[in-house]
């Protein structure tokens, strides 16, 4: 298993990014995680990984156009739509730096969030940070499931964490890359949790802004997007139970630095 990484002065850092006709924000989008990440002090090396997960909009027409004039970004994809649970999975297995932050391309989650969370990082305080919303910008609806499905998750996992449910996380990269991540859908930020706290490491949460959609709309519909959470939240608390009896095992994480399966179709 990864051991907590030393204190160091400055980060390597990966971005990894989902996107899924997301034209109307990811020029921004990426303009906005390249001028912070190249002015950063903080920051050592950098480098972002954004997966197309078969847009039919102008999505990768543009990250190929942005990245003629910025090698340090990484486009991987699909021809087809396989959802954002398999998006975030390709971009963080394509990362190669010693600390991923994950992100949505929507402009929600603004990346001067890590202001809050580099020095925890450099003094190695942990492996694994996560992004509490202090203020949700979801509709009603949305933050009443999240709320619930997290409670649930808590409750199912023995944790008492804010957030159960965010996407901002940043975690030691060798760790982030080699866990067993199944979820297909919108699920993916709540399995990230649970897997973390499953092979043994607790989460760091830090307070971070969380604002509205920079345009287009939202890749799933409400009701199915709660359905399919109730279920995935149902799946993890079993697989947990059966962890607890003994009827499974933890997984068998590598060592610090192990090779990870290669992404589909690196572009």
């Amino acid at each position: 298993m990864p051991e907590v990484p030393t204190a160091s002065r400055t980060v390597e850092l990966s971005v990894a990014a989902p996107a899924f006709n997301e034209a109307d924000n990811i020029a921004a989008a990426v303009g906005e995680w390249r001028g912070y990440l190249e002015d950063h002090p903080a920051i050592g090396a950098w480098e972002i990984v954004v997966c197309d997960d078969g847009s039919t909009d102008a999505t990768r027409a543009i990250l190929e156009d942005l990245r003629k004039g910025c090698p340090e970004l990484v486009v991987v994809g699909f021809e087809r739509n396989r959802g954002a649970g398999a998006a975030i999975a390709a971009a963080i297995a394509a990362t190669r730096l010693d600390w991923v932050v994950l992100l949505d391309s929507d402009g929600q989650f603004p990346i001067s969030n890590l202001d809050g969370f580099l020095d925890r990082v450099r003094a190695g305080e942990g492996t694994a940070f996560s992004g509490a919303r202090i203020r949700k910008a979801d509709g009603l609806r949305y933050r009443w499931g999240s709320a619930l499905s997290g409670a649930v998750g808590n409750l199912l996992h023995r944790t008492r964490y804010r957030d159960f449910n965010s996407i901002f996380k940043v975690v030691y990269g060798p760790l982030f890359r080699t866990l067993p991540l199944e979820s297909g859908g919108m699920n993916c930020s709540t399995e990230i949790t649970a897997r973390v706290v499953e092979v043994g490491h607790d989460w760091i949460e830090i307070p971070i802004e969380h604002r509205e959609r920079g345009g287009g709309s939202r890749g799933w519909r409400f009701w199915r997007g709660a359905r399919d959470r109730a279920l995935f939240v149902g799946y993890l608390g079993y697989r947990r139970w059966l962890l607890r009896m003994g009827v499974l095992r933890p997984p068998a994480l590598p060592a610090a630095g192990g090779p990870a399966d290669p992404p589909l179709e690196v572009r």
